[in-house]
């Protein structure tokens, strides 16, 4: 299993609207340097009043590329403020489990900052998970609202 798979996975399970940082764990502990310095600094800033802009980079679609073609983005630039964000840290064990636990980054921050530990262990961290979902669930999760073609049709109705 890597990031990139999770990743999908994740997308089509969450249904909460925010800023994500998502990280892979396939031991029963995650070190709390996994979420880099930078990366925490965006997670606060678009959670609180400061915000984050950011450009969407105009990179062709791999590194080397003589071609000037470019992956389709979805628009140039964003900023945000005051959305939510979290530090979703999936835990993975091969046939068994793919749990994902939301952390608020202030959350994290003070977890890393009062531990005396360079990790935190799934158990102690869901203790602080606003949210969690199961990537194995294999039941039906309803679409995000107006996302699916049912949920235009009834509306029009």
């Amino acid at each position: 299993m890597t990031e990139a798979a999770i990743t999908s996975l994740f997308g089509k399970k969450n249904k909460i609207i925010g800023c994500f940082e998502l990280k892979l764990c396939k031991t029963r502990s995650i070190r709390f340097d996994t979420v880099k310095p930078h990366q925490l600094k965006a997670l606060l800033a678009v959670s609180g009043e400061e915000g984050l802009f950011h450009k969407i980079n105009d990179a062709p679609i791999y590194s080397g590329m003589k071609t000037r073609f470019t992956n389709q983005k979805p628009f140039d630039c964003f900023f945000f403020t005051e959305v939510p964000a979290f530090i979703v840290v999936c835990f993975y064990i091969p046939r068994q489990q793919k749990k994902c636990y939301y952390i608020e980054p202030e959350i994290w921050q003070d977890l890393r900052k009062n531990n005396s530990k360079k990790s935190i262990r799934q158990e102690e961290l869901a203790l602080y998970a606003s949210n969690i979902i199961d990537l194995n669930d294999q039941t039906k999760i309803p679409s995000r609202q107006g996302s699916s073609k049912v949920g235009k049709a009834e509306k029009r109705r």
